[in-house]
């Protein structure tokens, strides 16, 4: 049942009502829906792909419940607005041990000379292209926070 009620909640991110062709509103209830239920979230996702692509910017909703890896978006920025939880952000520096994961994104095994901050719900964060990151979650820790990608 929830994961029904998580895809009709998603139909509404993918066709926002109301605005002009681009005009997009996600309510804070509607964003704490979300991030009250992750893995029904998680499992919409999958089904559903993004909620939002508009132009050069898209939306997506992550949680984690365990550290990520090492990544750098070559042509897109990211802005997460946290929703709960928390992690430590790791970013700039430089990739150690570098690789292409695709034409847009490069992968590591660490960042040697990063700033590392601590995030939690009502942070937003940007992220420009070309920055190496990476979000660290303490076990029995997770995160839940709103994408949005811009390709510049």
């Amino acid at each position: 049942m929830k994961l029904i009620l998580t895809a009709l909640l998603f139909a509404g991110f993918a066709a926002p009502a109301g605005g002009p062709e681009g005009f997009g509103l996600w309510k804070a209830a509607d964003l704490k829906a979300l991030a009250a239920a992750p893995s029904t979230m998680m499992s919409a996702f999958k089904a559903l792909g993004q909620p939002a692509s508009v132009g050069n910017y898209s939306f997506s909703m992550s949680h984690r419940d365990a550290s990520g890896g090492v990544e750098c978006h070559l042509t897109q920025a990211d802005i997460f607005v946290i929703q709960s939880g928390e992690a430590s952000l790791t970013v700039g520096g430089t990739l150690v041990d570098g690789k292409n994961r695709s034409a847009t994104e490069m992968t590591a095994t660490a960042i040697s000379g990063g700033t590392e901050t601590k995030i939690s719900a009502g942070d937003i964060v940007t992220i420009p292209a070309k920055m190496p990151h990476q979000m660290k979650v303490d076990p029995g820790k997770e995160i839940t926070y709103f994408v949005v990608k811009v390709t510049q």
